[in-house]
């Protein structure tokens, strides 16, 4: 289902997706009440939703979804100014499946290009989301229920119940952890707000934050983790000294590097090429740890599309460092994680209510560790 305030988008939508496979375009509405009340008639499985219109505006709408418990996800499309990345960013953190930012191009061919290539990446991800089968909650005495042979396999799976503690492959090393690297997309925010304010102001180390975001949205997830947090969450800026005990954000469009200067630490931000069309990216900043910290490295993959990380991560682990992996009930998208796990690079599947505790745990177990 298509919302959108503005007829021209509207029909631009409608366009892009009665070329997609897979898709069933149920109806169009012009205001968030229009929604709210046609949802439950044409029971859409996604929204298009706009940011900003009159009367009820995109975060009201998603409100009211919630209120009413209506099974349906959406798609924002924001524009981009700091009110809308901020009622955006309040929008993905009250549920919404993804974003998109409107093209603003005065080449209206460019804009609808951008908007199918944003659009289409997606609705793929959204019908992924759809097809992974996620494992059942179980009684806290019950075994692991995984969604994956391959986690089976390797016998990776921490205990889908949060008390149990199923023994998995030993993370007992001589290897301290200097650095915590989180790399995460789709369904990314959510998470985060799961695990950064469980991380408590001793923690000993730098925390770096990958999360897929264009310029301007990361500003506001910061500020929006900050406020739950106990530890200092900062969005990274060229040149910004490294202190253990605080958290970096990529900031968005740009990759976060590392540099030593007089025996400290130094944030970068290269405009270098993005990888896996992604920038910033998991796997520039893992490169990037690797080179100051060498194995000293705690690599946290969370939800997310594609691949990144995954090569990240199999060079810290050749460094001697260690992963874990969001398990796959929780994730709005299994991409990532499954991507470290189908590579054997995962030492632990981790639930995402027990992630900041396992971070704490390695943490603080590795700090009596020589140096």
């Amino acid at each position: 289902m298509i919302v959108d305030d503005s007829a021209l988008y509207r029909q631009m939508i409608k366009n892009v997706l009665k070329g997609l496979d897979g898709v069933e375009i149920v109806g169009l509405a012009s205001t968030g009440k229009e929604a709210i009340e046609r949802i439950p008639e044409l029971q859409p499985d996604l929204l298009t939703l706009d940011v900003q219109m009159p009367q009820m505006n995109g975060l009201e709408v998603l409100g009211e979804i919630n209120r009413l418990r209506l099974p349906v996800k959406a798609v924002m499309l924001s524009s981009l100014t700091s009110h809308g990345a901020q009622v955006t960013m309040d929008a993905l953190l009250a549920g919404a499946f993804d974003f998109i930012q409107k093209p603003n191009s005065p080449n209206a061919d460019d804009n609808r290009n951008q908007l199918e290539e944003l659009l289409t990446e997606k609705i793929r991800a959204f019908q992924m989301s759809q097809k992974t089968i996620m494992p059942s909650r179980r009684s806290h005495d019950a075994p692991a229920t995984v969604a994956t042979q391959s986690i089976q396999n390797n016998n990776l799976a921490e205990s889908a119940s949060p008390s149990a503690e199923t023994p998995t492959r030993t993370l007992n090393s001589n290897q301290r952890i200097d650095a915590v690297v989180i790399g995460t997309s789709t369904g990314g925010p959510v998470a985060l707000r799961e695990v950064i304010p469980k991380l408590p102001r001793t923690l000993n180390v730098p925390v770096f934050i990958v999360q897929h975001m264009p310029p301007k949205y990361t500003h506001s997830l910061a500020e929006r983790l900050a406020e739950s947090s106990q530890i200092p969450i900062h969005e990274a800026v060229d040149g910004m000294k490294v202190e253990a005990g605080h958290v970096y954000l990529a900031q968005g469009g740009l990759h976060m590097g590392l540099e030593t200067r007089h025996f400290r630490t130094f944030i970068t931000t290269p405009n270098a090429p993005p990888e896996h069309n992604c920038r910033p990216a998991v796997d520039y900043t893992l490169r990037a740890a690797g080179k100051i910290y060498g194995g000293n490295v705690l690599s946290v993959i969370l939800t997310g599309m594609g691949r990144d990380g995954t090569e990240g991560c199999r060079l810290i682990k050749q460094m001697g460092g260690k992963v874990l992996a969001q398990h796959p009930y929780g994730c709005t998208v299994y991409g990532m994680p499954k991507s470290v796990v189908e590579e054997n690079l995962a030492d632990r599947v981790v639930p995402l209510e027990k992630m900041a505790t396992w971070i704490v745990r390695l943490v603080e177990k590795s700090q009596s560790l020589p140096s």
